[in-house]
């Protein structure tokens, strides 16, 4: 047998099982199994990527996963971390809550490893305290048949993933605490960087995504010196860390911690450490200290991040990001009352006092029709929208890399009441697309949230932004042929995407607002 052959031979059976195929895949942990879905592509769900964060490793940064012999089953979820129940949206198809929760999923489609395919890494929201990437909506099969490897991921939330203490940040060489969920979340890209080529990825063409706290997520991981060199070009849905939970100082958040212990007759990091998981959420939960703290911690952060973005030091990478025309209902500023000028302008004292006057003058109000909208834009940016426009014009005058802005337009349809349970009752109309819409038709899976009564108008939008998002991913551009062109981001003239069934590119209606909501700080 000539040596070529032979050679072939012998090399054979490790190329198979380095490909994405319902032979497995190797990766540095050992062999996984996945499961073939319809499409010609493979799931491997409940891949550790890290150890279990139990016992003695609650509260430390992620450890390398073990290694097993022989094949792995990856055909279902792993455990989601655990948490409160919230919201009625949030549908898990994981088995259990569990601290042995630091899994990732993988979809991709299978082919040979050498194709070296664009890869989605993809970040749950839920304002740091709820979520796993099990639900249905972030579901990367949709994506996957359209040529991506698509990655989700779960990371420690609330009091498990943020608990900053002085004891925990002298056991680091780095005196760092807090920020566990986010570690996690460097470990998850590192991982994928290193494995992903076994299933046909390419590490060179990682992007970054996510929405709500998976897009402060983003944009706390591209300023960070951990994760910023690890990713090729990033995804924002609704919300940043340059004003949507702001990172505060290390001292502040050892000394909540030090409050929270306190509260609950547990001072000492021993007696935290040896709380049964459901106690401790139950504790955190009943002393409202189950929060998503992200600190500037020396190890994971080790500047403000409106510093690093305005300094141009996070990662000079494309963006595509945006948030949805009624992030918040009109509530959030008018409290329930009438929509009249008057309770428009008692609002704005109470909520803002002498800052006021500068923000009535740009937001209409003579009208009651007028303050419906304008307490709407209001709530929105106040809760979210604003930060993902800072973080957008902060990276279009610094990075030197396009930024793509989106405001996502698409009306959701009817609920299906049948499913949102027995006490269900219609939402109250919006004046836009409500926080957390556009998930699902990002990502493709309208097919698999039961929760709206869906139209051709919706799966057209859906089709036109997957469109966008597999291009952008594929090159660090959305455009492409047959598409309405999306004009990258300047500055001192933007424009934006309204993405809806009818995308349109439009100069920005709302800069002047903008501008003076950022003169104000702290919004």
């Amino acid at each position: 047998m000539c040596r070529f052959c032979l050679l072939f031979l012998v090399l054979l059976p490790f190329s198979l099982l380095s490909a994405a195929s319902t032979d497995g895949v190797r990766v540095r942990e050992g062999m996984l199994r996945g499961a073939p879905l319809d499409g010609g592509i493979v799931a491997y769900l409940g891949i550790p990527y890290a150890a279990p964060p139990v016992g003695a490793l609650r509260w430390k940064p992620p450890q390398p996963a073990a290694a097993w012999q022989g094949f792995r089953d990856a055909t279902q979820f792993g455990a989601r971390p655990p948490q409160p129940t919230l919201w009625k949206d949030i549908v898990f198809r994981s088995p259990k809550a569990s601290e042995d929760c630091l899994y990732l999923n993988v979809w991709a489609p299978a082919s040979s490893p050498r194709q070296k395919l664009p890869v989605l890494v993809y970040f749950h929201g839920g304002g740091l305290v709820v979520g796993d990437g099990s639900e249905g909506r972030y579901d990367g099969a949709a994506l996957a048949r359209r040529g991506l490897v698509t990655v989700t991921v779960n990371y420690r939330l609330g009091i498990f993933g943020f608990l900053s203490h002085p004891e925990l940040s002298a056991e680091t060489p780095a005196r760092a605490s807090g920020n566990y969920g986010l570690l996690d979340q460097v470990a998850a890209l590192r991982w994928v960087r290193e494995n992903i080529a076994a299933f046909g990825g390419d590490p060179a063409r990682i992007t970054i995504g996510g929405e709500s706290a998976g897009s402060i997520s983003v944009s706390a991981l591209m300023a960070s010196p951990l994760s910023r060199d690890l990713m090729a070009g990033a995804i924002g849905e609704s919300g940043s860390v340059l004003g949507a939970m702001s990172a505060v100082s290390l001292a502040q958040a050892e000394a909540a911690g030090v409050e929270f212990a306190k509260a609950i007759a547990k001072p000492s990091l021993a007696e935290l450490r040896a709380l049964p998981s459901e106690e401790l959420l139950a504790a955190a939960l009943r002393v409202n200290a189950n929060h998503g703290r992200i600190v500037i911690d020396g190890l994971f952060l080790i500047e403000d991040p409106a510093l690093t973005y305005r300094e141009g030091r996070q990662a000079r990478i494309p963006l595509l990001a945006g948030w949805t025309s009624a992030e918040m209902d009109p509530g959030m500023v008018l409290a329930g009352k009438e929509p009249t000028p008057e309770v428009f302008l008692a609002a704005l004292d109470r909520l803002l006092g002498a800052q006021a006057p500068a923000v009535a003058r740009v937001y209409p109000h003579a009208t009651p029709s007028e303050v419906l909208q304008s307490a709407t834009d209001l709530s929105s940016d106040l809760f979210i929208a604003q930060s993902s426009w800072k973080w957008t014009d902060q990276h279009s005058r610094s990075s030197g890399k396009p930024v793509y802005r989106f405001l996502y337009s698409q009306l959701l349809p009817p609920q299906v009441l049948s499913e949102w349970g027995p006490d269900a009752k219609p939402s109250a109309p919006r004046l836009g697309a409500p926080h957390a819409a556009d998930i699902p038709y990002f990502l493709g899976n309208l097919p698999l949230v039961n929760l709206w009564a869906w139209t051709p108008s919706d799966h057209a939008a859906s089709e036109r932004i997957q469109a966008y998002v597999l291009r952008f991913v594929q090159t660090g551009n959305p455009n492409h042929a047959g598409a309405v062109e999306w004009p990258a981001l300047k500055p001192d003239s933007p424009v934006e995407m309204v993405l809806a069934d009818r995308c349109e590119a439009r100069a920005a209606p709302d800069l002047e607002r903008r501008r003076v909501l950022d003169s104000l700080g702290g919004h």
